[in-house]
């Protein structure tokens, strides 16, 4: 058997103590790209497997199709097949919904401010511009939700880039709104939409009432700072607001009139305004 050279072996002995843990692993050509199919499946001949929809391993004694080829086999891993693109292997990937994770990948210093300021704590890998936060649990992957902001969980590959620092946490709602899309329009009733405040629903989490005062803060700067898709940066922000601070009761209704106010100052109406909060609190369940 052909030895590999050192950073060959380096990027297989990475992978398969990643399999071992049970982090489903890839090879990456060089530019962070997988490696093309297969002959077999050249040009979807396999019936578009390339393009899978649902989560699941790719079948192909290759490493093929992206994301779907993840595995955490060691057999597969030393395959023949594998082991001529383990050769030409530039860095090793894994796919996060595959282990249970959701990576929220921050490109700049800007998105990791902001992730500072919004998002809990946790497990934290530095990358070549930014960093990669780590939360326990699955998602729908999206890139965009924000600038600088791409979230890698289900059918969806990020580079292996070591451990990281910090104990890992669960998935916050705060990440999974992100994701969310806005209905294309408010669902229709015989009389006008009102705001409603979500009751309380159990002991506040916050540690101080400046906390809630400081996301109001923050919500109304992100929409006053929208250059563009505006109405969609507000859905957005309504999003974050109530997936944090909804569902303890401690909004009022002078807080929403301040995220209206800063709303309807970038050009938005009083019915977007409503139709889009009556929307966010549909989307969370409130």
């Amino acid at each position: 058997m052909t030895q590999p050279t050192d950073i060959q072996g380096e990027h297989l002995r990475a992978a398969l103590a990643l399999a071992a843990s049970g982090v489903p692993v890839l090879p990456l050509r060089a530019g962070k790209v997988p490696f093309g199919n297969c002959r077999g499946c050249a040009g979807n001949a396999c019936g578009g497997r390339s393009n899978m929809k649902t989560p699941g391993p790719c079948t192909c004694p290759a490493p093929c199709h992206g994301w779907a080829a993840a595995t955490t086999d060691p057999g597969v891993i030393h395959a023949p097949s594998w082991t001529r693109a383990w050769r030409n292997a530039a860095a090793v990937a894994y796919h996060p919904g595959g282990a249970g994770l959701t990576v929220v990948d921050l490109d700049n210093a800007e998105a990791i401010a902001w992730a500072r300021t919004s998002l809990p704590a946790t497990r934290i890998v530095p990358t070549t511009r930014g960093e990669h936060w780590l939360y326990q649990g699955v998602m729908q992957s999206a890139n965009a939700v924000r600038p600088g902001v791409d979230i890698k969980s289900t059918m969806a590959y990020a580079r292996w880039l070591g451990p990281g620092s910090g104990t890992i946490t669960a998935l916050p709602d705060a990440v999974r709104a992100l994701a969310v899309k806005e209905p294309s329009s408010a669902p229709t009733a015989q009389h006008p939409v009102t705001v409603s405040v979500p009751a309380r629903e159990g002991t506040c989490p916050h540690r101080t009432p400046r906390f809630l005062d400081r996301g109001i803060a923050m919500a109304e700067q992100r929409i006053t700072a929208a250059s563009s898709a505006v109405h969609k940066t507000v859905y957005r922000t309504f999003l974050a607001v109530l997936s944090t601070h909804g569902r303890c009761g401690c909004l009022t209704d002078a807080h929403v009139g301040r995220l209206f106010a800063a709303a309807q100052a970038k050009g938005e109406s009083p019915r977007h305004c409503t139709e889009a909060w009556a929307n966010a609190l549909t989307a969370l369940g409130m």
